[in-house]
């Protein structure tokens, strides 16, 4: 009773100091008695620090940062990996350009690596078992960098161990569709299936193959969609371009989950409860190794049986066919639980410290992870850098804080953002503002891509790069799927979230991504001679992100745009009309178009800054109300029913199109009644939001 007693007192003497504070700004705001944090509480964005930010971030900073981390290959929990923690912490501790505070937050993570004394091993054998044709173990060496003894063989993480042999054939992309089709040919039982990334998922492609009795898979990258074409290392690929050399082999990640496989929902510390591994969903069942297309080319060319369709045809100057030879190979792995670090720094706000606005991307890479990640830690060092220094100097201290991490273990599969949001799942569910991803910072030097959550498409962005004189066109997109550290933000805590990086010119090439992709030849020398030399994308990347971070943690109203949101909404309510509305409409399914007030339901140009707060609140949780924990059953940590991945690949509500195509495929009632129950979960979710920027109650 007392302690009921109490807490009421205490916040209705909260409430009452508020409203004497609220009214006392309201009324002497603009007196010269009003004592100093007056001022700072109607502070807006004093563009000076802009202009300043903008002036002060130096591409050769950039550069020296790029090169200093890619000396070494820093796989995760490696020793490489740990003198880049270091280094993390070095800079953000320094005393004259660091920030508040600095510190390393440890997980113990179920990783997966190669046996170095026992390497995958993959051969082509006769009916005698006589070797006909080894395959490459290790890429070639052009520079020094690829004699590093660190760095680890080309392999497929979470691949099972095993010693497959069978018959070769070629699946394509490893779709199900794919194998739907080769399986009308060939017999797949106890076969190899080669395939090429693209079109489904790495472990996808053994995932897929499974059930029809595939007993291993290899992969590789065709030069058709990586390299234009182009094949030889004479005049054509790296060193001479940036196109991938024919032993460069993509190494990856073959679980289609993120976070911690063991500890799902839980962040992954020591005494952490772990699942036993044989509950482990997502993964591949059979083994599965990339390869380079030097020895796809020696494969695929040497098949036999039926030819394959004209669209499964890559570069290779041969028919690519069904069926073939056998080969044999030899897979071990070890999976272990390692302790990965994430380095955390955080600048503290000065009017609403317990706002938070995260700046991050990942710190392990494959091998040297010159593009990826390092590109992305290069520009976030100098982004800390100079906002340090202005915070150091008592030139500066944002309204709200900044927290920048550098995540460990992404390439594993987001491991380190994921635990992070699952250890301060609360906190950052109330606190947190936005968050701003740059991995890859510049895959190219061409277009600038801003892939957000459509509040976040602030329009001063684009102002900013013309008045910066960057001639470059400017790609818009949203998040969807879980690409990088992004993912968790969004899908598991409803964070508005943006992902930022310089890309190439697509219509000059068909490139799915850059070409050293998780390769060898990712290196400090791929980026500062093919990729951007100069490192004026970089400067650029850096000049944007830190204006946008500036005006998140600075602006009196939070620059978040409902109105394109609604906007968003709209057209994906649009597009789902057109593609559903009649097949739904028969089964008493209705689509309700409670969208369309959505945009009007909220309006600040009213508004006054007494009432900041609750307007930033409102804005802030705006995402949140589209989080529904059972909306994705089968789908590890998506909640938000928006942009959540599909497979229906169809522009509008992934939830409802996936749903869709599985009752429109098979026509089963229970599948249409999960239509509708995703319709309504839909629906409620969009009123939910619309009432979140209602007027309080």
């Amino acid at each position: 009773m007392i302690k009921t007693v109490l807490v009421g007192l205490v916040c209705g003497a909260v409430a009452l100091t508020l409203g004497v504070l609220i009214g006392h700004f309201g009324i002497t705001n603009n007196s010269s008695s009003a004592p100093s944090w007056i001022n700072d509480i109607g502070k807006d964005v004093d563009e000076n620090i802009v202009e300043k930010f903008l002036s002060e971030v130096d591409r050769l900073n950039i550069e020296e940062n790029l090169r200093e981390l890619t000396k070494v290959p820093h796989l995760a929990t490696s020793e490489g990996d740990e003198q880049t923690v270091q280094f993390m912490l070095k800079r953000w501790q320094d005393p004259e350009s660091g920030l508040d505070k600095a510190w390393r937050e440890e997980y113990e993570v179920y990783l997966s690596f190669p046996d170095a004394k026992n390497p995958n091993k993959v051969t082509v054998v006769s009916s005698s078992d006589t070797v006909l044709y080894t395959l490459r173990e290790k890429e070639k060496n052009y520079t020094k960098d690829q004699e590093d003894p660190d760095i680890v063989q080309p392999y497929a993480a979470y691949s099972p161990a095993g010693q497959p042999k069978g018959k070769l054939v070629y699946a394509n992309q490893g779709k199900p569709s794919d194998y739907e089709l080769l399986n009308r040919t060939v017999d797949l039982r106890g076969t190899i299936a080669i395939t090429r990334y693209g079109g489904a998922g790495r472990g996808a492609k053994a995932i897929n193959a499974a059930p029809y009795g595939v007993i291993g898979v290899l992969v590789y990258t065709d030069p058709l969609d990586i390299n234009d074409g182009l094949m030889s290392d004479i005049n054509e690929t790296y060193p001479h371009s940036w196109y991938l050399p024919p032993s460069g082999v993509e190494r990856g990640a073959f679980g289609s989950q993120y976070g911690d496989m063991l500890t799902p929902y839980l962040a992954a510390k020591e005494e952490t409860y772990r699942i036993p591994f044989k509950n482990v969903t997502g993964v591949p069942p059979i083994p599965i190794q990339p390869i380079g297309f030097e020895d796809a080319y020696r494969l695929i060319c040497e098949l036999g049986g039926e030819g394959a369709p004209t669209e499964w045809k890559g570069a290779f100057n041969c028919t690519y066919n069904f069926g073939g030879p056998g080969f044999k190979p030899e897979s071990t792995q070890n999976d272990v639980i390692k302790n990965s670090s994430n380095v955390m720094g955080v600048i503290r706000g000065s009017v609403e410290p317990d706002r938070y606005v995260i700046y991050g991307n990942h710190r392990d890479s494959w091998v040297h992870g010159a593009i990826d990640p390092s590109s992305g830690t290069s520009v976030m060092l100098e982004l800390s850098r100079v906002l340090g220094k202005m915070v150091k100097e008592g030139k500066w201290r944002p309204r709200r804080s900044i927290i920048f991490g550098s995540w460990g273990a992404e390439e594993f599969g987001l491991i380190g953002s994921a635990e992070y949001t699952e250890q301060y799942f609360t906190m950052l569910s109330e606190r947190t503002i936005a968050y701003i991803n740059v991995d890859i910072a510049v895959f190219a030097n061409a277009t600038l891509r801003a892939s957000a959550m459509p509040e976040l498409h602030i329009e001063k962005l684009t102002n900013e790069l013309i008045r910066l004189s960057v001639q470059t066109r400017i790609l818009v997109g949203y998040l969807s799927g879980a690409g990088s550290d992004y993912a968790p933000f969004v899908h598991y805590l409803g964070i508005a979230s943006m992902d930022l990086s310089y890309t190439y010119d697509r219509s000059k090439t068909n490139a799915r991504i850059y070409p050293a992709y998780h390769t060898a030849y990712d290196t400090f020398h791929y980026a500062s001679n093919f990729i951007d030399p100069g490192f004026f994308s970089h400067q650029a990347v850096a000049r944007t992100a830190g204006n946008v971070l500036i005006r998140l943690a600075d602006s009196l109203v939070l620059p978040l745009n409902c109105s394109d949101y609604a906007e968003s909404l709209e057209d994906y309510l649009n597009k789902a009309v057109d593609l559903y509305q009649e097949k739904l409409s028969s089964r008493n399914i209705s689509m309700g178009r409670s969208l369309l007030e959505f945009k009007s339901t909220f309006n600040l140009k009213n508004e006054t800054p007494l009432k900041v707060r609750r307007i930033n609140d409102q804005l802030m949780l705006l995402d949140r109300a589209f989080l529904n924990p059972l909306a994705f059953p089968d789908k590890y940590a998506y909640r938000h029913v928006i942009w959540a991945s599909s497979s229906a690949n169809v522009g509008t509500f992934p939830g409802l199109a996936d749903a869709f195509a599985k009752a429109d495929s098979s026509g089963q009632t229970g599948d249409w009644e999960k239509v509708h129950h995703h319709m309504s979960m839909l629906s409620q979710a969009i009123d939910g939001a619309a009432g979140m920027l209602e007027n309080v109650i």
